[in-house]
């Protein structure tokens, strides 16, 4: 019997030092040098990631790390919004009652009373909505571009003539201006390009765009830190006269040079006063 040739090796270890640097705070790039793992690998390894597999099924890669709490949009009815409108709906009063007590458009809350009511009882019971309506955010849609055959042609011509997903946002809506529902963002072309399943595009367009990339930069999260960033810094503009002319010693002024990959630097620190 002729074996084929083994499978790449299991690196649970590997995995699990990752880990740990990771939550003693080392950074992704030097944690993966100390593992001896490619960056691309401990990106995923850290946040995770969903593949589609040959027959279609999506599998999960659970993350080395706990991710951060989803944060969702004040777009979204919240717990207590719905605890609220349950009250007043039981107590008699009525859609634009409601949504006039919560500062919402009446057609969301006679959206959320028709669709988030109890299945079994057929009340709108709060704490239910609030569960329907978070499984219901996590079960992926169809896209207007898949569902929408005219749409999805005119993006794509647009694309293989170049422009780019702003230009075509902007002449969507010179198209079609009274069809609000072919309007869309550019997030959900690029979206549209980069996951063919979700945008029903073909998977060569990557190709046609600007930049020629084959996948999508991240983008980096508000909060996260900034590679080579200065806490509390003071800029030149705002130090004191006596620093700016010269005049007083005491004053250092400090530059620092980084080499390629940051695997140098010079740093210089001179006496402002003695530096004319």
């Amino acid at each position: 019997m002729v074996h084929g040739s083994p499978g790449p090796a299991p690196q649970t270890a590997k995995r699990e030092q990752f880990a740990r640097l990771i939550a003693r705070g080392v950074p992704n790039a030097e944690a993966c040098r100390i593992v001896g793992i490619n960056r691309r690998t401990g990106t995923r390894w850290r946040y995770g990631r969903e593949i589609t597999s040959g027959s279609g099924k999506r599998l999960h890669y659970q993350a080395v790390i706990n991710a951060r709490k989803r944060e969702i949009s004040s777009r979204y009815l919240s717990e207590d919004e719905r605890v609220r409108i349950a009250d007043l709906h039981r107590a008699g009063r009525g859609v634009r009652a409601i949504a006039t007590e919560l500062g919402r458009s009446p057609a969301t809350i006679s959206r959320e009373l028709h669709r988030n009511r109890d299945p079994a009882s057929g009340q709108y019971r709060p704490f239910t909505a609030q569960r329907l309506a978070a499984v219901r955010r996590t079960r992926p849609g169809r896209g207007k571009l898949v569902c929408d055959a005219v749409l999805r042609r005119f993006v794509q011509d647009r694309l293989e003539k170049r422009w780019s997903p702003e230009q075509i946002c902007h002449e969507l809506r010179t198209q079609f201006p009274d069809d609000p529902d072919r309007h869309v963002v550019h997030e959900t072309i690029y979206q549209a390009i980069y996951r063919p399943d979700l945008g029903g595009l073909r998977r060569d367009l990557p190709k046609v765009l600007r930049t020629g990339r084959q996948r999508r930069k991240p983008h980096r999260r508000p909060d996260a830190r900034r590679t080579g960033g200065l806490v509390d810094m003071t800029m030149i503009d705002q130090r004191p006269a006596e620093a700016a002319d010269r005049v007083v010693p005491g004053h250092w002024e400090g530059d620092l040079i980084v080499g390629a990959g940051n695997r140098s630097a010079i740093g210089t620190v001179v006496e402002r006063s003695s530096v004319s």
